[in-house]
């Protein structure tokens, strides 16, 4: 059997070697690195499958930069979202001056709560920003209601939800991240679309504000030397836009991929008592950019698959209101409860697009053999 990896990036290479390669190649004849026309091919090609307005950059934290600076958020503006994400989330809020406001979790979904968030509305609020972690939205019907009521803009984090639909109540299906006022997105390499490297983009469907979106990405500028804002230098480069285009056509495939590998593990874990397997919602696809389990025994679990030769991760060991970097913000244990004990019992086993059966049979049996004799 073949070595498992959390993600093979280098065995979905190789299903796509000749096509990615040739990419790579014509991006170095035609040396046009920066700003070249692959890297408005790609972002064509992006907003075609997204419905959308698509402006690449540098990567997902920049695409958050990019959606606050656009919608002209100032310092003192509060923005409601989880504590449970990875960092990027709130950092640049911090940086920029703003307030990230927390509102805890939901046990099943490990989104926003969208149920919270009334509750913590001030006047200085200004946008509410969900996570559409692990490859699932959050409960954007709700949080789009309370966004109207009282007028705040919705930036989507769907760095971890490219290709995951949303499905409205009325029958209307829309992308993560085309949904709000603002969407992000991250091209890491290991994300459902992910690059050699860093990259990432920004989505609005008002043109205006994506013509801004575009213009704060280079420096502001307005014409070649003239600036009408102040901006930034965030840019997806030609090489990654090249390796993206090629990815791209093969998305759905993908997600399959990597829905399969989670029904796989949906059957097979399911009879487990002291395993809590990942909620599907109604209101959302789901493309398991992780497979996320909840366990009382994460951590034994853990040791022993590592032993065994199966990788796993804990997405995330410690919640952003404890950290010492945002102490800050005057937080304390106990006040993010769901939020708090998700840290302390998930874990993410093995997800990529490159799982075999076999290799899924021995992720399966050894949990099943840990949870038989403990």
């Amino acid at each position: 059997m073949q070595t498992i990896h959390m993600c093979d990036l280098y065995g979905q290479y190789l299903t796509m070697k000749d096509e990615i390669d040739t990419a790579i190649q014509d991006v170095i004849k035609s040396t046009h690195f920066i700003k070249s026309g692959k890297v408005l091919d790609f972002e064509e090609k992006l907003a075609t499958y997204l419905k959308t307005n698509v402006v690449s950059c540098g990567n997902g934290t920049d695409a958050l930069q990019l959606a606050f600076m656009a919608l002209e958020l100032q310092p003192g503006d509060e923005i409601i979202t989880t504590p449970f994400t990875f960092v990027s989330t709130v950092e640049t809020a911090v940086l920029m001056g703003m307030k990230p406001v927390f509102v805890d979790v939901c046990a099943d979904t490990y989104n926003l709560n969208a149920d919270l968030i009334e509750a913590v509305i001030t006047d200085k609020t200004k946008a509410i920003l969900p996570v559409h972690l692990f490859g699932q939205c959050a409960d954007l019907e709700k949080i789009l209601t309370l966004a109207g009521k009282y007028s705040l803009f919705v930036v989507e984090d769907a760095c971890q939800a490219l290709g995951t639909d949303f499905y409205f109540e009325d029958g209307t299906v829309k992308n993560a991240g085309t949904i709000g006022d603002v969407g992000c997105n991250s091209f890491f390499p290991s994300k459902n679309l992910g690059a050699f490297g860093d990259g990432g983009a920004v989505y609005a469907k008002d043109e205006q504000l994506v013509n801004k979106i575009r213009s704060v990405a280079n420096h502001g500028m307005k014409a070649k030397y003239e600036y009408e804002r102040i901006g930034m230098n965030s840019r997806l480069d030609s090489m990654q836009a090249a390796i993206l285009e090629v990815k791209l056509k093969y998305i759905e495939k993908h997600i399959k991929a990597r829905q399969n590998a989670a029904l796989f593990y949906d059957e097979k874990l399911k009879n487990i008592d002291e395993i809590d397997l990942p909620l599907r919602v109604k209101y959302s696809s789901h493309t398991f950019h992780q497979y996320t389990i909840r366990t009382e025994k994460r951590d034994a679990l853990q040791k022993y698959l590592r032993e065994k030769g199966i990788p796993s991760m804990v997405y995330y060991p410690k919640v952003l209101h404890l950290q010492a970097a945002y102490k800050n913000l005057g937080y304390k244990k106990g006040d993010f409860p769901v939020a708090e004990k998700l840290s302390e019992t998930v874990l993410s086993l093995p997800m990529h697009t490159e799982l075999q059966a076999e290799q899924l049979e021995y992720i399966v049996k050894n949990i099943e053999a840990f949870y038989e004799n403990s």
